[in-house]
């Protein structure tokens, strides 16, 4: 039997099953963090096109773009091009709390959201930079590298915010005035990550290919144009259900990524949300901050050239 109950003027069905392997909480666990971190998650994901990762009993999770011809007719919905395959998709706003509670119900456990506002398609409001340490690093090895961002930022005037990712690294926001052309954001997001790994080559480096990085902590710029990232506040499919968490630079010392999950994040939020607090207003790009960009391959297709290139090698010798 399934037992139904309204929650939020959605109905919901299972809410004492478990959520995933690992994550030593159920459904209504999910729906109850939603409930009481609501709004802090809504004022992140609002009028942003929403992709959620969704996670079924006994199936592996997958993201979730499209949305499904079952969706109520009430959840906001926009339309964006996608140019890798070539087609329109019509993605969630997530804009209000009933929306939200019906992708709990639907197992929704993440939310990843671009880094562009539905009405300012492609202008990006924010550059991201994500630190990820290498396999046998810690997460004081991405705080590490998250300082090295910051202040390859402040050498230019420029200030960001930081949170954790969710799973064992930080995302550093830097909030941007409107208007900026996509290619020069990300542009601009390739010059910070290579001034920050000129700053101290041996905490982080730009290598796309894992091999290459030597152990060392990934500055990656590869959030850019339309790619999409955790919004703070969101849980994630990780053992314990961790939370994507909003810190001062000043806590970076001090925490875990496993101090925030499902069931701790409800007692450590206050009054002060830090995801606003801590923003930055927005900041006008540096022009040489750009140019430099500009010069700096695309690492993807540097990537992928480079391993066309060592597959070459092998076969010829």
């Amino acid at each position: 039997m399934t037992s139904k109950e309204l929650r939020g003027g959605v109905e919901m069905s299972n809410l004492d099953q478990p959520l995933f392997d690992g994550a030593q909480a159920t459904k209504r666990d999910l729906v109850d963090y939603l409930e009481f971190a609501g709004e802090r998650l809504l004022r992140v994901v609002r009028g942003r096109p929403l992709s959620v990762v969704r996670v079924r009993p006994g199936q592996e999770p997958f993201m979730q773009k499209n949305l499904p011809k079952y969706t109520p007719e009430w959840v906001p919905r926009t339309q964006v091009w996608a140019e890798s395959s070539r087609r329109e998709i019509t993605y969630a706003l997530c804009d209000d709390p009933r929306t939200l509670l019906w992708f709990g119900n639907q197992r929704a456990v993440e939310y990843h959201v671009t880094l562009f506002l539905a009405e300012w398609v492609p202008e990006p409001t924010h550059l991201v930079l994500d630190l990820d340490p290498s396999p046998g690093q810690t997460f004081g090895d991405a705080v590490a590298g998250a300082r090295l961002i910051r202040d390859a930022l402040a050498a230019d005037g420029l200030a960001g915010a930081v949170k954790t990712s969710g799973s064992k690294g930080l995302h550093v926001f830097v909030p941007v005035v409107p208007g900026i052309d996509v290619e020069d954001a990300a542009a601009a997001t390739r010059a910070v990550v290579a001034r920050a790994e000129r700053i101290d080559p041996s905490v982080g480096t730009t290598a796309f290919i894992r091999e290459d990085r030597e152990g060392k902590v990934f500055l990656d710029a590869t959030r850019a144009g339309g790619a999409t990232v955790a919004a703070a506040y969101s849980p994630r499919i990780r053992p314990g259900v961790t939370v994507s968490f909003p810190l001062l630079w000043s806590d970076l010392d001090n925490v875990t990524p496993a101090d925030f999950t499902l069931r701790t994040v409800p007692e450590l939020i206050g009054a002060n949300d830090p995801w606003e607090s801590e923003m930055p207003a927005p900041q006008q790009l540096p022009q040489d901050l750009i140019d430099e960009g500009h010069t700096i391959p695309v690492a993807r297709v540097q990537a992928m050239h480079e391993g066309k290139r060592r597959a070459r090698a092998r076969r010829e010798a």
